[in-house]
């Protein structure tokens, strides 16, 4: 009997590794697939903006939030990332104006500088603001607020984003 009991358990757990794993999708976040980040609703926004960006032919997701510099590293990024997204959506406790953590915008940061790498040398030669051992609190974005995903900073600003359309 006690074997019949096991088995079943151990079948049960399959199928509920199984169904969460289809019904999450959670073979794509492997992908650097834009459409990845669309499988929370939460993200259309910002999808639906980038979409409209002069990024959207150069830079995916990926590309901007998520370090470059090993597998291993991007591997932990993205899981670090994915657990707390994961979070905040079970337990709903993101906001209307979802906000980007420290760690993750060292990475955004970071990937800016290095894709601009030849403009970016000539700003930090030029400016006063680079002097101090070329490090500077600034963001790239504290200028350029509209890339890659405009000035929309709420997921309430864009009601229409509901089931995005590839363009």
């Amino acid at each position: 009997m006690m074997k019949y009991v096991a088995i079943v358990t151990v079948a049960a757990a399959v199928g509920t590794f199984a169904y969460v794993v289809d019904a999450s999708n959670m073979t794509s976040y492997l992908s650097s697939d834009p459409k990845v980040c669309i499988n929370c609703h939460t993200m259309f926004t910002e999808y639906a903006t980038w979409q409209h960006s002069s990024h959207r032919n150069r830079a995916t997701c990926v590309d901007c939030h998520l370090p470059h510099n090993s597998l291993i590293d991007k591997m932990l990024a993205k899981s670090r990332d994915g657990f707390n997204h994961s979070m905040a959506m079970t337990f709903k406790t993101f906001d209307n104006n979802i906000r980007i953590s420290d760690n993750a915008a060292q990475r955004v940061q970071d990937n800016c500088v290095s894709c601009h790498k030849e403009m970016v040398s000539e700003i930090m030669a030029a400016s006063a603001l680079y002097k101090n051992g070329g490090k500077t609190e600034r963001r790239c974005w504290s200028c350029h607020r509209d890339l890659p995903h405009g000035t929309t900073r709420s997921r309430t600003a864009t009601p229409d984003n509901i089931g995005v359309k590839e363009i």
